[in-house]
C-alpha cells in the first residue's frame, strides 16, 4: 500500500497545499507538524519555480518569497528527510517539470522514494506527455498524480484507468486561487472516474471555506486547498503556525460532517 492510499483510509481526507521555504524552510516544517496534529490525512508541498503556469497571484507570491529566501530543490530534500524522523503524514510534492527535468528526473523520484514522498503532480506535463516522467516515477515505487479538469471530457477515463496514488480533480477552469462559487459539477467528473477505476479523487482549485469543503466532500473522497492557506501565511509570516493549524482544523471538521 502506498503511503498516498493511507490518507484516505478513515474517510473523507483533508489535503492542505504549502509552499515549500514561505516564509522559509523552518516555518515550512513546523507548519507540517500543525497541520498533521489539526487533522490533515495527506499534505501538498510545493517546490518553488519561478514561472508557476497553473497558479493565481497568491501561490506565484509564495514562490517569489521562497526563492528569495534561497529555497533550492535540495533543501526542501533536506527538510523532508528532518520531517520524516517526526512523522510519518503522507506527502507529495506539486512542482513543475521544468524543477524535475533539471535536477534529473530518475535522480529526483529516487531522492523522493528516499525521504518518504509519495507522489508527484506536475500541473504543466499533459497526459499525454507524461511517460518521461511517469517510467522514472514507477521505477521509484512513486506516484504520478493526474489531473483532470470540467473540460477533460472523455479523457477523464483514459487519464483515470492510468492514474496512480489518487486523482487531483480542478473543480474549475483558471489558475489556482481563492473563489466565491464553484460551478462545475465535480460529482459529475468523479462519477465518470468511478466507472473506469476505484481510485480516490481529491477536488482542489478555489475550495476556501467550509461550506464549500463540506459540499464538494459528499460527492469526492477529499478536498485540497491551498490559496487561503498561503494567503494565512503570508499575513503572518513566522508566526502563521496557530493560524493555519486553526483553518486545517475546521476544514477537517467540515469534510468529516459531509
Amino acid at each position: 500500500m502506498t503511503s498516498i492510499s493511507k490518507a484516505f483510509e478513515n474517510g473523507k481526507a483533508f489535503i492542505p497545499f504549502i509552499t515549500s521555504g514561505d516564509p522559509d524552510l523552518e516555518t515550512t516544517e513546523k507548519l507540517v507538524y500543525a497541520m498533521d496534529e489539526a487533522g490533515a490525512d495527506l499534505i501538498e508541498l510545493g517546490i518553488p519555480f519561478s514561472d508557476p503556469t497553473a497558479e493565481g497571484p497568491v501561490i506565484q507570491e509564495a514562490n517569489i518569497r521562497s526563492l528569495s529566501q534561497g529555497t533550492t530543490t535540495d533543501k526542501v530534500f533536506e527538510m523532508v528527510q528532518k520531517i520524516r524522523k517526526n512523522t510519518q503524514i503522507p506527502m507529495v510534492f506539486m512542482t513543475y517539470a521544468n524543477v524535475v527535468y533539471s535536477y534529473g528526473i530518475q535522480r529526483f523520484t529516487d531522492r523522493c522514494a528516499e525521504v518518504g514522498i509519495g507522489g508527484i503532480i506536475l500541473p504543466d506535463v499533459p497526459f499525454e506527455e507524461k511517460e518521461e516522467f511517469d517510467k522514472p516515477c514507477a521505477n521509484s515505487g512513486i506516484d504520478l498524480v493526474s489531473m483532470i479538469a470540467p473540460t477533460s471530457h472523455d479523457r477523464i477515463k483514459t487519464i483515470a484507468a492510468e492514474d496512480r496514488g489518487f486523482l487531483y480533480c480542478v473543480s474549475s477552469l483558471g489558475v489556482t486561487g481563492v473563489r466565491s462559487n464553484i460551478t462545475s459539477d465535480t460529482g459529475a467528473m468523479v462519477s465518470l472516474v468511478k466507472e473506469v477505476k476505484d481510485i480516490p479523487c481529491a477536488i482542489g482549485f478555489g475550495v476556501s471555506t467550509p461550506e464549500q469543503a463540506r459540499k464538494i466532500a459528499a460527492t469526492s473522497d477529499g478536498v485540497i486547498v491551498g490559496s487561503a492557506i498561503v494567503k494565512i501565511i503570508a499575513k503572518y509570516g513566522r508566526d502563521c503556525v496557530p493560524y493555519v493549524a486553526d483553518y486545517v482544523k475546521s476544514m477537517k471538521q467540515a469534510v468529516m460532517e459531509a
